[in-house]
């Protein structure tokens, strides 16, 4: 019957104006907002059943989170594909949960600590907080899109997708606003973006392998599928160092991976301290709800085991 509310900040609006560096003490200030926000949350809420209500406020577990992790490395000439992403993230998430560990603290001495709080492992250690838990990376689907942002801690899908099943069942075409906002900062002028980015971009959705594209552009855009799952594992465990939710994030792998790969994936995944993982291999679904490219759906090709009928070898 556990129930934890969920929130989550906007880091692309956390970096300094006309800056390339992140307003650490306004991103302190929201985390603590937000924290005391989320609290708030547990008492107006209204539960599906009393289980449901008596577990959530007797523990009062609360998950503050981000979205725009992607589009903020970008303003800050971070590649996602980098050593120093990961670090990054790390110190990030530390700050965050620091700061939402003494916002909590401070709803402690108000408000008091939640009511199973003798039976935690904080009361063995003397430690007196409001909520039994304080951080989680949610997906933030919807709300990144609300919001303008890239979802979650996720790297950019596609500089140029199709988005299917929405609107009751419409597809919407969307470009990259932030990619079109930097090609016009690097020179490329809306003639030469519409006549030969643009093709490129509704075929592959991506640039890296584009002709007249400035590197640092490439570097910095690189997209889901181009980086290697190892990198998306990285990033997560990172952030899970300080996070005492789970945490969302999709490890993207292209058509070409292997059984061994998604082994791996999942072993060093549990090696690095991640609570769980998803893996989802492009192509692997008839249909999906991101597409990128007007190649031949990987769906349609033979990387699939074919059963006999009523009788699965597997």
């Amino acid at each position: 019957y556990e129930s934890c509310n969920l929130a989550s900040v906007n880091l692309s609006a956390m970096l300094r104006d006309n800056e390339a560096s992140l307003d650490w003490e306004r991103l302190g200030e929201a985390v603590r907002y937000g924290v005391r926000f989320l609290d708030d949350v547990i008492d107006v809420n209204k539960f599906p059943v009393p289980e449901t209500a008596e577990m959530t406020k007797s523990n009062r577990k609360i998950g503050l989170g981000v979205m725009g992790f992607a589009e903020m490395l970008i303003k800050l000439g971070v590649s996602y594909n980098s050593a120093e992403a990961a670090d990054f993230a790390e110190k990030l998430m530390s700050f965050i949960y620091d700061e939402a560990f003494r916002a909590s603290a401070e709803l402690a001495r108000e408000r008091g600590v939640f009511p199973n709080w003798e039976k935690s492992v904080y009361a063995e250690r003397g430690v007196r907080l409001r909520n039994a838990t304080l951080t989680s990376i949610a997906p933030t689907g919807t709300i990144s899109i609300i919001a303008g942002t890239t979802s979650g801690i996720e790297p950019l899908f596609g500089l140029a997708y199709e988005r299917k099943n929405v609107l009751r069942g419409e597809t919407l075409y969307e470009i990259n606003p932030l990619f079109l906002e930097y090609c016009m900062k690097s020179g490329i002028n809306s003639r030469e973006f519409h006549e030969r980015l643009m093709p490129e971009l509704i075929r592959t959705g991506r640039i890296s392998d584009t002709e007249g594209v400035p590197e640092d552009l490439k570097r910095l855009f690189t997209t889901a599928l181009e980086i290697p799952y190892e990198q998306h594992i990285r990033i997560q465990a990172a952030f899970q160092k300080h996070v005492d939710n789970s945490v969302s994030k999709t490890v993207n792998m292209p058509e070409s991976v292997s059984v061994a790969d998604v082994e791996k994936a999942y072993l060093d995944s549990y090696r690095l301290g991640c609570k769980g993982i998803t893996v989802f291999r492009y192509g692997s679904r008839r249909q999906q709800v991101l597409e990128i490219g007007s190649d031949e759906s990987a769906f349609e090709k033979e990387y699939f085991i074919k059963c006999d009928p009523g009788a699965c070898r597997l």
